[in-house]
This record gives C-alpha cells, structure tokens and sequence, in this order.
C-alpha cells in the first residue's frame, strides 16, 4: 500500500508577512509544495493530505488540483479550531492554530495507510523522501515510527532566529528525546559556528552537529489514538492559552516515555532550507535554480 503525505499548511506566516505556503520561489512560478510533491511521487507515495484551513482550500484547490490530477490522489484535511477539543471546556477562543500535532490528529479521517508529515515551506530533497517511503513500505512494526534529522548547523536563516525540535539520538539510532526550542541562531560564524537557543533564563550553547527536527516525521496510523488522548488532555489544560501549541515533537516524546511507540532517526545528506522571513526568499529563489540548472529537477516541473 503506497504511503500518505501530509502537509502541515494551515500556519498563519507571521513571520513571513504573507502566505508562504502559495508564495513562487521556483523558476518558472513553483511553490515549495511543487518540490515535495514531486519528490514524494517519484519516491512512492500516492496519496496528499492538505492540512489547511478553511478559508485557503479554494486557493489550494486551484493552485493545485488541476497538475496534480491523474499523478497523485488529493484530499484535503480542515484544521479548524475547535477540532478534537474536548466540548466541555467550552467555546474556544483563539486566533491562531493549535500547533503541528494538532494539526496531524485533523488529517485522521484522511489517512489509512502509514504517512509521512512535513512543512509546507521546507525544502527536505528527494533523499529524505526515499528514506521516509521506503521505512513506512516496509517496517510492520505499528509502534515504530521515524524522522528525518539534519545538522541544527544546515538549518539556520541569516535573517533571524528559527524553531526547531533539538534532537537527543541514541547509540542504535533511535530517538530519545525532542524538545522544541522556538528561537535558535548563530552567535558567531564561520567553519565552527557558535549556535544557542534562547530561553527566559538564557542562553544555552548547541554543537553545530546536533540533529535536529524539521518535522519530517514518519508514522503508522495505529497513532492517531493515542494523539487524540494527548490532545483532548492538553486542550483542556490550555483552554485559557492562546498561544499554546501542541506541537509533533510533543507527541513524540511522550510516545517515547510512556512506551507507547519508538523513532527511528534518519540522517538526510540532502541540502535543506526553508523560509521562515521575507528576507530568506532571494535565497531560496537562488538554491532551486541551481538544482534546476544541476539537473535534479527538469525545466518544468508539471
């Protein structure tokens, strides 16, 4: 059974000033969404799972429903508000979505076969697509899931801090802990750059080398369960947060202490970047026309 690809697209793009999702970066008018789709089909998957909200499914549906069509199957998942929150805690009221794991649990009555979860404005390469189809076509072991890890030091912007799950990886390769630090940079550059993530209490230093998340993720559909139980709690303890996110890395990690699933870690060799800041988009422009003049896409995408 060919896997599933989700693709978190529901963000709100503060950052970026815009809706980056749908914003062109490619030669010839392609959005990032073009790369992984493309990816993701050459690597085997053959369904997508838009995770959107409700006021952007018209512009998706025609950015991309009619050069998709005949290549892979569409679906689209609504991550509304007040999805899988529990009705006793009320009326919810927030603007902005309830983060990544969230946004997985909205897909699961879009989703029977294992799945794979990226990012909407990432850039993972053909590689981490292969890695992530082969595991999820082979491995029947429904509490072991995986993820794609890159060098926190691959994975900065010029144009200001960034969010990441720091990774801690054991000996056979399996993950031990995720924790997302929300603002991570350089302090100084260079062939051995200084790296920290910033916190209420301060900095704290990370090795150049050190995996980190892009939420690349890979997962059996035995866990949509085990999500929702997760969820339901943490919505009822964060009812009065706004700004609270429930976020993959989360799950994961709670997967992991409770015994309920394991992670299988993968080391990407593909080049990674994303936009995070209007200012990263020149850069991006600049890495897919080298790919294209490279050859590892054609001229045209579709």
């Amino acid at each position: 059974m060919q896997p599933t690809l989700l693709i978190l697209a529901a963000g709100m793009g503060s950052r970026y000033g815009g809706i980056k999702q749908l914003d062109q970066f490619g030669p010839n008018g392609e959005t990032i969404i073009d790369y992984s789709l493309f990816d993701a089909i050459r690597a085997g998957f053959g369904k997508v799972v838009f995770i959107i909200r409700e006021e952007l499914r018209q512009d998706f549906e025609e950015v991309f429903g009619a050069k998709l069509a005949g290549k892979i199957e569409i679906d689209y998942a609504i991550q509304a508000l007040d999805s899988y929150v529990p009705a006793e805690v009320g009326p919810v009221k927030r603007t902005k979505p309830w983060g990544t794991g969230h946004a997985m649990l909205c897909a699961k009555n879009h989703t029977q076969t294992p799945f794979a979860v990226i990012n909407a404005d990432d850039f993972y390469g053909l590689e981490a697509f292969q890695l992530i189809s082969d595991f999820l076509t082979t491995d029947t072991d429904d509490e072991l899931h995986a993820m794609v890890g890159y060098e926190v030091k691959n994975t900065l912007s010029e144009n200001g801090s960034v969010s990441r799950g720091v990774c801690e990886v054991a000996e056979n390769g399996n993950l031990i802990s995720v924790i997302e630090r929300t603002k991570i940079y350089e302090t100084e550059k260079g062939e051995q750059p200084k790296i920290v993530f910033e916190e209420a209490d301060g900095l704290t230093p990370l090795s150049p080398e050190t995996p980190v998340s892009m939420n690349f993720w890979g997962f059996k559909p035995s866990v949509f369960p085990l999500v929702q139980h997760q969820f339901e709690s943490y919505a009822i303890a964060n009812i009065d947060s706004p700004k609270a996110e429930f976020y993959i890395p989360t799950v994961m990690t709670n997967l992991i202490e409770t015994d309920t699933g394991h992670c299988k870690v993968f080391r990407s060799r593909s080049a990674w970047f994303g936009v995070t800041y209007p200012d990263d988009k020149p850069t991006v422009q600049a890495a897919l026309k080298k790919l294209h003049d490279e050859g590892a896409y054609p001229a045209k995408l579709w």
